[in-house]
């Protein structure tokens, strides 16, 4: 932090981290939707063959150095950055 590539160098890291490890699971089809804006993480996950807890705990393993700490939507609505995402039956409604 404070350097002026730090952000360069998280990004490549993020990126890294995307293509070993989030990319199995897209493939596999446990996300379903994975979207990054800097370090804020949107991901929409098949309950059916993954939960909140496991994803959670494999991101964190994965280097000591992060914390990755999930918000899981309460009430059908999840706030994402200056978003509020509201899941109705078969859609996603986006409201600021």
């Amino acid at each position: 932090m404070g350097s002026p590539i730090s952000g360069t160098m998280a990004e490549i890291y993020l990126q890294y981290v995307e293509a070993n490890y989030i990319k199995q699971w897209w493939e596999t089809d446990e996300i379903i939707y994975y979207k990054r804006y800097v370090d804020d993480i949107l991901i929409i996950y098949n309950n059916k063959k993954i939960n909140k807890d496991r994803i959670e705990k494999e991101i964190n393993k994965i280097d000591k150095s992060l914390e990755f700490k999930m918000t899981p939507e309460s009430n059908n609505i999840i706030h994402y950055l200056d978003l509020t995402l509201q899941r109705r039956s078969n859609n996603i409604e986006l409201s600021i």
